[in-house]
C-alpha cells in the first residue's frame, strides 16, 4: 500500500497525517482502494478498503470521524468518533481521535498545533475556498482553544493543480490573483488561494507545506472526479495525534 505523507511529519512525534492512494484495495476498477460509500462501489469492498488503510496506519477504525461533504463552510468540533452530516471541516482536541477527509480533486487541508494537540481537517473545493473555510477554521481554533496561529503548522494535500483545473470566467474572477488565463481559458489555483488564506490568518510561511502532487495528473496514484468524469473512487486523508 502506498500512502502520501508530508515531509515535515518526522518533526512531530505522535502525529499522523496520511493520504491514501489507489493502491492496496479490494475493489475492482475503476475503484481500487476506494474509500467512498456513495460512488457506486460495493459497500463491503469500501469497508474492507477503509479497514486496510487504517490498519496500515495503526489507527483503530472506531476512533475515526468522517463527514458528508457538501462544499460549504460548515465547521464542526468533535470529541468522539462519529459521522457528521453536512460538514466540510472538523476540529478536535483529543488524542487518538482521527479526522478523515474525502478527496477526489478538491483540496484537503490539515492543520495542527503540536503543543495544544489541536487538529483540523478541511475539504476545500472552489466553493469552500471562496467561502474562506480555511481562514474560518484557523479562527475557530483560536477562539475555541486559544491556539496562536503562529504555532499552527499546515499541510495542503493532493488535489487538482492549476494546470488541470479549467473553470468558467465567472468562477475564476472570484479569486483575484489565484487564476491564470491561457488561450482564452481560465485556470484556477486553489492551492495558491488556500496558502494565502493561511498567511492572512497568521500562519507562518515556514510552517506551511504544499504537496507537489496533482490528483488529475498523477493518475497512477489518485482518483480524480474530473479526469474520470465522475466514474471513480475517493481517497481518504487523515490527521490525528497518538501521543
Amino acid at each position: 500500500m502506498k500512502v502520501i505523507t508530508p515531509e515535515f511529519l518526522k518533526k512531530y512525534p505522535g502525529l499522523i497525517i496520511a493520504i491514501s492512494t489507489k493502491e492496496g484495495g479490494v475493489s475492482p476498477a475503476p475503484y481500487f482502494l476506494n474509500m467512498g460509500l456513495s460512488v457506486g462501489d460495493e459497500k463491503e469492498n469500501v469497508l474492507e478498503n477503509r479497514k486496510r488503510f487504517f490498519e496500515y496506519l495503526n489507527i483503530p477504525p472506531e476512533r475515526v470521524v468522517t463527514q458528508k461533504q457538501i462544499h460549504s463552510d460548515n465547521i464542526n468540533i468533535v470529541s468522539e468518533a462519529c459521522f457528521i452530516e453536512d460538514s466540510d471541516a472538523l476540529i478536535a482536541n483529543e488524542k487518538n481521535l482521527f479526522l478523515a477527509i474525502s478527496i477526489a480533486d478538491c483540496i484537503p487541508v490539515f492543520l495542527f498545533d503540536s503543543n495544544k494537540k489541536v487538529i483540523a481537517g478541511i475539504h476545500s473545493g472552489w466553493k469552500g475556498t471562496e467561502y474562506k473555510i480555511t481562514e474560518k477554521v484557523v479562527k475557530r481554533m483560536k477562539d475555541e482553544y486559544e491556539v496562536n496561529p503562529n504555532e499552527i503548522a499546515a499541510y495542503i494535500g493532493p488535489g487538482i493543480s492549476v494546470e488541470n483545473y479549467e473553470v468558467r470566467k465567472e468562477v475564476a474572477e472570484k479569486f483575484p490573483g489565484s487564476y491564470k488565463i491561457e488561450n482564452g481559458k481560465y485556470f484556477l489555483d486553489l492551492k495558491k488561494d488556500i496558502y494565502q488564506q493561511l498567511i492572512n490568518s497568521g500562519v507562518k510561511e515556514e510552517n506551511i507545506e504544499v504537496t507537489p502532487y496533482c490528483t488529475f495528473r498523477d493518475k497512477e496514484l489518485f482518483h480524480s472526479h474530473r479526469r474520470e468524469k465522475g466514474a471513480t473512487g475517493r481517497m481518504f486523508g487523515v490527521i490525528g495525534f497518538t501521543q
